[in-house]
């Protein structure tokens, strides 16, 4: 999945501004502009939107850990894991949101996807694990929509999420 989609669904579902998303970058140690965060928020059409860098979605997801459950200073940072993949994306969702597998199930099936529980575990494994398989896009937005129902609850017909606000 894109990860400009991924920073426009997630913070839609905080329901936070762009200053706090950058705020939310900078807890991990990470660095943007808010001319770069509302450019990386615009539609991919659009000529001036420019793409989320895997370390920028690294530092985001990290961040959102830490905004979400307070930062351990006794313990290091983990490094990051770049290119930022879905598996890592849901990995870190789960994470920050303290979700265990069966919520992540549920929060699937309530966008409407049926999945089974071994393959959302495979999901969770270590890439050189046997078990291991990778989260398509499609898992990864019925999530995202599952996520946003939880906290946002349905949108009425024909409202989009917002782009992006100089709040």
């Amino acid at each position: 999945m894109i990860n400009n989609d991924v920073l426009r669904s997630i913070r839609y579902i905080l329901n936070v501004s762009d200053h706090k998303l950058i705020e939310i970058i900078a807890l991990s140690g990470g660095s943007v502009t808010l001319p770069d965060i509302i450019r990386m928020q615009k539609p991919e059409e659009d000529r001036d939107a420019i793409f989320c860098e895997h370390e920028i979605m690294a530092h985001f997801l990290d961040g959102l850990i830490y905004f979400k459950r307070g930062k351990d200073e006794s313990k290091p940072p983990m490094p990051f894991e770049l290119p930022v993949t879905n598996n890592t994306i849901l990995k870190k969702l789960r994470v920050a949101f303290e979700l265990k597998e069966d919520d992540i199930h549920a929060l699937i099936e309530s966008a409407n996807f049926k999945i089974g529980r071994p393959e959302l575990s495979a999901f969770m494994r270590k890439k050189d694990h046997p078990n291991y398989r990778n989260c398509g896009d499609q898992v990864l937005r019925y999530f995202l929509k599952g996520l946003s129902l939880k906290f946002r609850g349905p949108k009425p017909v024909g409202e989009t999420p917002p782009t992006s606000t100089v709040s």
